[in-house]
């Protein structure tokens, strides 16, 4: 049985956090206080509105697999033609655009660490992390998938989708990196 673990949706273009909706769904799990499923509202912020412009809005979905997860981003109201980066990242997102902190690893990067983000391409990749990459269509929409063969560690499960200036670089030295982070989606906290 597919689960969905998480469903982020709210406007990018804020100039503060916001609180999640009013309306927003609650939380929810299955069985035996094993986390299975969780749908909720969310909160954006956006560091560079000439980029990501008012009234951008993006969803993002984790669903279980047979074999792992499947995560989803669909973004609107972007700029048309454009190249954008997009990776989960392991906090919430803050006023400062580094309080996402670094990209989810499957596997941890050992040489990695606060203020170090991981660009060593044996971790830095798109099978370790998840990379959702696009270029926005004529209408200003942008949509990718990632599916991975792992699943998200939920002592230290994700907490954000960050979207960044460009497409993600892969060389060594570089890899991961994607320029400025122009937007953050924060997911509420799991259920206990």
């Amino acid at each position: 049985m597919n689960g969905r673990l998480l469903i982020l949706t709210a406007p990018l273009a804020l100039s503060l956090l916001s609180a999640p909706a009013a309306n927003a769904a609650t939380p929810k799990h299955e069985s035996e206080g094993t986390f299975k499923r969780w749908r909720a509202g969310a909160t954006a912020i956006t560091y560079q509105p000439e980029l990501v412009p008012q009234g951008a809005r993006a969803t993002v979905t984790a669903e279980k697999t047979g074999a792992g997860v499947r995560v989803e981003l669909l973004a609107t109201g972007l700029i048309p033609g454009r190249a954008y980066g997009a990776h989960v990242h392991t906090s919430p997102c803050g006023k400062d655009p580094a309080a996402a902190g670094p990209h989810y690893q499957h596997r941890l990067d050992p040489a990695a660490g606060p203020g170090r983000p991981s660009v060593d391409p044996a971790y830095a990749n798109p099978r370790n992390e998840v990379w959702l990459d696009f270029t926005a269509d004529r209408n200003g929409v942008g949509r990718s998938v990632s599916a991975q063969d792992w699943m998200f560690d939920l002592k230290r499960a994700p907490w954000s989708l960050v979207l960044h200036a460009e497409h993600t670089h892969t060389g060594p030295g570089e890899a991961g990196t994607a320029g400025a982070r122009l937007a953050c989606l924060t997911r509420d906290a799991l259920p206990a």
